[in-house]
C-alpha cells in the first residue's frame, strides 16, 4: 500500500476541504479499513489547516461512520478508518432520499431494479440459511397482525431478499430504498378498509416469491417480486 500523501488544502482551510483530502487518500488506496490517520495537531500541520477544521471534519466523517475516534494514549486511542462501514452507507442513503423529492415512480422504479436482481440472484444462490430466514419471516407474517406490525416485517423481509443475493452492497442500496418508502406503504395499509383480505394478498405474494427462490426459479422470483411491488405501488398511489 502506498504512504499517504499529504498537502496543504486550497485557500482556506474549511473542513469540507480538509475531507477532500482524506477523501482523496482513500480513493487512491494510499489509506484503507483499519488505518490511522495521524493526530489532529500533525494532521492540521500536514494539511496546513486548522485544527477546528479538521476537528470537524473528523467529526463529520465519524458521523459518517466512515471514521471512529478514541480518547487516550492506547493501542485504540486516535482516528481509524472503519473497516466495514456497511450500515452508515444505509443511513446516509436513507437520509439524502428522504430530503429528496424524487417521484414516487422513480422510486418505484428503483425498488423494481434492484429487488428482481436480488431476487434472480438470490434463486441462483439457494443458500439454505437465508432461505430458512425467509421461511421464518413468512410464519410470523402468517400471524394476526395490524398494520404496524404486518408492514414492520414486510420490510425486513424486502431486505432479506436482497440479503440473500450475496451482495452486500445491493443490500444495503435495498435496504435504503425501502426503509425511505417504510412511511409510505404504511400509510397505504392504513388506507386499506378491507385490511384482513389485503393482507392474505401480500401473504400469498411473498410466498410466491420465497417459493421460486427456493425453487433456484431465477426468472419466476423476480417477475413475481417486480408483480408485487408494482401493484402494491398502484394501489397507494392511486
Amino acid at each position: 500500500m502506498a504512504a499517504p500523501k499529504w498537502g496543504p488544502v486550497e485557500r482556506v482551510a474549511t473542513y469540507e476541504l480538509v475531507i477532500e483530502k482524506i477523501e482523496e487518500q482513500l480513493v487512491s488506496g494510499a489509506l484503507g479499513p483499519g488505518d490511522r490517520l495521524p493526530p489532529e495537531r500533525e494532521l492540521a500541520a500536514l494539511l496546513g489547516a486548522s485544527r477546528q477544521a479538521v476537528r470537524e471534519a473528523l467529526r463529520v466523517l465519524q458521523a459518517l461512520g466512515i471514521v471512529r475516534s478514541r480518547q487516550g494514549t492506547g493501542s485504540d486511542a486516535g482516528t481509524v478508518i472503519v473497516p466495514a462501514p456497511a450500515h452508515a452507507l444505509s443511513r446516509v442513503l436513507r437520509l439524502h432520499l428522504a430530503v429528496s423529492s424524487f417521484p414516487a415512480a422513480d422510486l418505484t422504479g428503483a425498488r423494481v431494479l434492484l429487488e428482481r436482481a436480488s431476487a434472480a440472484a438470490a434463486a441462483e444462490r439457494r443458500d439454505p440459511e437465508a432461505i430458512a430466514r425467509l421461511r421464518e419471516l413468512l410464519t410470523a407474517m402468517d400471524a394476526d397482525l395490524g398494520r404496524e406490525e404486518f408492514s414492520e416485517l414486510d420490510t425486513k423481509l424486502h431486505v432479506a431478499i436482497a440479503g440473500s443475493a450475496g451482495n452486500q452492497l445491493v443490500g444495503e442500496l435495498t435496504a435504503a430504498v425501502r426503509e425511505s418508502l417504510r412511511g409510505a406503504l404504511l400509510d397505504g395499509m392504513r388506507a386499506e378498509p378491507d385490511w384482513p383480505t389485503l393482507r392474505d394478498q401480500l401473504r400469498r405474494e411473498h410466498r410466491g416469491v420465497v417459493e421460486a427462490i427456493e425453487a433456484g426459479d431465477a426468472p419466476l422470483a423476480a417477475d413475481r417480486l417486480e408483480r408485487h411491488i408494482r401493484a402494491f405501488h398502484v394501489r397507494i398511489d392511486g
